[in-house]
């Protein structure tokens, strides 16, 4: 059997474990060394262990639980309840104030968290219910809470890019800053299109009662203030050392930690119950994404042994006749193929071995192309009809908004996110400009 046959042999095997339901994981790592048995031999049982040791050896990977254990302390200590009651009374006399706020809201989230679930389960139990109280059209609000929680896998400190960097062997804290002005940009989209549409359209987002904004004392509205500063100092402590050079990144994170866990004691709310969630959830989660990245590993290790991208670069470039632009044109879409049936990471996992190698010879920036398939992954994750975010909102959403509601609630988000993945494509420098900036310093 040739070595073509024996990779299209291991990427259907792979793809047919996991349409019969089984672990990602699973499927990646057992198809990887099953693979390598009889192309090795008994040697190859060892792909796994070797696997294994070269994760353990990857030092950044300790950010990995400690960002993950920042943003539960902050979810569960319900520090994000202020921060939204802030947003709530200044600007509730904008169109579209309260679905704005909530757009800063997730925006701050994902400065805390790093994981797009979070900022789902935040803006559908503290939001959701608010907007709806306030005559918010169901269909916005919906689709502004998806397109917010979006944001949790691009600004830092995003897990998703700790992933991606450990696959295309790159470095996280570059990732992570090519990640902040794409995301505050399409931030701005998000805010933009929401004021507009609702300046158009006031029934979808009417303002704050005259009355009830007047019955807020200015004193109050100062208080308030107080709110959103904890969650920017927690922030600032945390990146400002990292970015000037003072800390490492592993370092920052601890900070970031101790300073989550400071806020929380600060207010009282670090409970026995909160440590005890937060401590099994982060256990839970860096485990899930270690199992994941330790598949792809030993499925890459194999992939690089058949020399399955140089027979697919050939295929596209000589066959084919393809450029490199069309080739990555082709390469993003078929993210958004697979993003029907499989969430951020599954797709990483699944097309790392084959997309990035090919990424890097086709002379494109692996840094500058992490920020791409972060954005169109997540634009997949909320494609109708089978966008795996989709059914975590009908999961969190009151029975008065139905699938079909949220189907068409994305649909305008969605566009504005392919808006902002094609200013990026057209201009790199969007999302390198940062990492280069910090870098020379």
């Amino acid at each position: 059997m040739s070595y073509d046959m024996i990779a299209i042999l291991m990427f259907s095997s792979m793809m047919l474990m996991m349409a019969t339901g089984q672990r990602v994981f699973g499927a990646i790592g057992f198809v990887a060394v099953a693979a390598a048995i009889p192309l090795w031999g008994v040697g190859g049982s060892d792909l796994g262990f070797s696997a294994a040791m070269k994760l353990m050896k990857w030092y950044p990977l300790l950010t990995l639980p400690m960002f993950i254990f920042m943003g539960y302390v902050l979810s569960e200590s319900r520090l994000a309840d202020d921060l939204y009651r802030m947003f709530h009374v200044w600007f509730g006399a904008v169109p579209g104030g309260l679905a704005i706020g909530t757009i800063f809201l997730m925006v701050v989230i994902s400065a805390m968290n790093g994981l797009s679930v979070a900022g789902m389960a935040i803006g559908a139990t503290i939001a959701l219910p608010e907007l709806l109280k306030r005559g918010y059209d169901k269909r916005m609000v919906t689709g502004v809470i998806q397109a917010g929680s979006s944001l949790g896998i691009l600004i830092p400190p995003s897990v998703v890019l700790v992933l991606y960097a450990m696959i295309a062997r790159q470095p996280v804290s570059q990732l992570w800053l090519a990640g902040v002005f794409p995301g505050l940009l399409m931030a701005t989209l998000f805010v933009g299109y929401i004021w507009l549409r609702c300046r158009i359209s006031p029934e979808l987002g009417p303002v704050l009662d005259a009355e009830e904004r007047a019955a807020i004392p200015r004193a109050e509205k100062i208080r308030l203030l107080s709110a959103g500063i904890l969650p920017l100092a927690i922030f600032l402590v945390m990146m400002v050392p990292f970015v000037t050079g003072y800390t490492s990144l592993v370092e920052s994170s601890v900070i970031g930690a101790l300073a989550a866990v400071f806020a929380a004691v600060i207010k009282r709310r670090f409970t026995r119950e909160v440590f005890e969630v937060t401590t099994r959830e982060t256990l839970a989660v860096s485990c899930m994404f270690m199992w994941i990245i330790l598949a792809a590993l030993a499925f890459g290790a194999v992939f690089d042994g058949l020399g399955a991208v140089k027979a697919i670069e050939g295929f596209f470039v000589d066959r084919l006749g393809l450029s490199a632009w069309e080739i990555l044109i082709l390469m993003q879409l078929s993210y958004l193929v697979m993003g029907t049936f499989l969430d951020d990471t599954a797709m990483l996992v699944i097309v790392a071995p084959l997309y990035v190698p090919l990424v890097g010879a086709l002379g494109f920036d692996l840094i500058w192309y992490g920020v791409l398939y972060t954005i169109t992954c997540q634009i997949a994750y909320m494609t109708p009809p089978f966008g795996y975010n989709l059914f975590l909102m009908r999961a969190m959403a009151p029975p008065e908004i139905s699938i079909i509601d949220i189907y068409r609630s994305i649909i305008p988000f969605v566009g504005v996110m392919i808006v902002a993945l094609l200013v990026v494509i057209a201009f790199p420098q969007i999302a390198l400009w940062l990492p280069q900036h910090v870098n020379a310093r």
